[in-house]
């Protein structure tokens, strides 16, 4: 996991620098819905799957962004700043073609380990300078057994990785060094927990999740407000003790499986639990979505207790 932890720390300090000196985006159809996009995601994503070919050359990918997307949505401009800032993050000359060529590395290909990664995941928060996160997961046999999430956000803006290693997990500093071991949090007493949710409104029914916790004895736990998988890696490390991704009345979104398996390695490596809405595990073997309506990820203390809520309230 050496030299992919590295990249993470490359990619790290690319999307600092497009957020320096060329923050923009574009916007991609991802489904029934528009997303904005970023160089930042397609010189991370390209970063990371350049170690993946180095290291393990006939593994499966599971990536957000494409080279045909890329070559679609990209100006000449656009790619002639990510080429140069990638030559200077990578320390060599880079092509065009070696960009494309690593964008789509391991894409389509059927293997028993398949890695599935989200370049930058919470790009409404880096565009907006707050917090995002780069996300590495793998998966066996369709189940998470890896993960690797970095957090240029964490720690007010000091950053961390959080990775898995021999069935625990541990937190580093992003720059560089050594991690140490870290695990959920053993806070049990109603009035300790601190719950985490996505900072903006359309990922998720705010209203259903405080319903959730007023029914399930938690309406006065502390409230943490932030974009992306960092949410996982902070009830791994026990800065949280729960969060809840709960569908709005009438979604019909489909959860994507970059947008998750990192995290879920991270918080059940570290002793939590992650369930559906039903108490049941999500599923991973079913290709880029998940067929879980939503989530739930805690350190196990109350999880039965507010999967029930949920269900009242999904009922409601």
């Amino acid at each position: 996991m050496e030299a992919l932890l590295a990249a993470l720390r490359d990619a790290a300090k690319l999307c600092r620098l497009v957020q320096e000196r060329y923050l923009s985006a574009e916007t991609k159809t991802a489904g029934d819905h528009s997303e904005p996009v970023t160089i930042a995601d397609y010189g991370s994503q390209a970063i990371i799957c350049r170690a993946l070919q180095q290291q393990y050359p006939d593994d499966a990918v599971v990536a957000e962004e494409s080279s045909a997307q890329f070559t679609q949505l990209v100006s000449a401009e656009q790619r002639a700043q990510i080429l140069a800032l990638l030559s200077q993050v990578m320390r060599q000359d880079l092509s065009e073609a070696d960009l494309l060529t690593w964008l789509d590395f391991g894409a389509g290909r059927a293997a028993a380990r398949t890695w599935v990664i989200d370049p930058i995941d919470g790009t409404k928060g880096f565009l907006a300078r707050r917090h995002y996160a780069i996300a590495c997961g793998l998966l066996l046999e369709g189940q998470v057994a890896e993960g690797i999430v970095a957090a240029p956000g964490y720690d007010d803006g000091a950053g961390a990785m959080f990775y898995t290693r021999n069935g625990a997990t541990f937190r580093a500093p992003l720059a560089a060094g050594a991690g140490t071991r870290v695990t959920v949090s053993s806070r049990s007493k109603p009035e300790e927990i601190i719950a985490a949710q996505s900072y903006e409104r359309a990922h998720a029914s705010k209203s259903r999740m405080s319903r959730t916790r007023e029914l399930a004895g938690l309406g006065g736990a502390r409230l943490l407000e932030l974009d992306s998988m960092e949410k996982y890696a902070l009830v791994a490390c026990g800065d949280a003790d729960l969060y809840m991704r709960l569908p709005r009345e009438g979604s019909r979104y489909a959860h994507k499986i970059w947008d998750h398996a990192a995290g879920v390695a991270l918080v059940q490596a570290a002793g939590g639990t992650v369930t559906d809405l039903d108490g049941s595990p999500l599923d991973f073997s079913q290709g880029e979505t998940l067929p879980n309506p939503g989530m739930i990820i805690s350190n196990g203390a109350h999880h039965q207790r507010v999967v029930e809520a949920v269900g009242r309230v999904m009922a409601e």
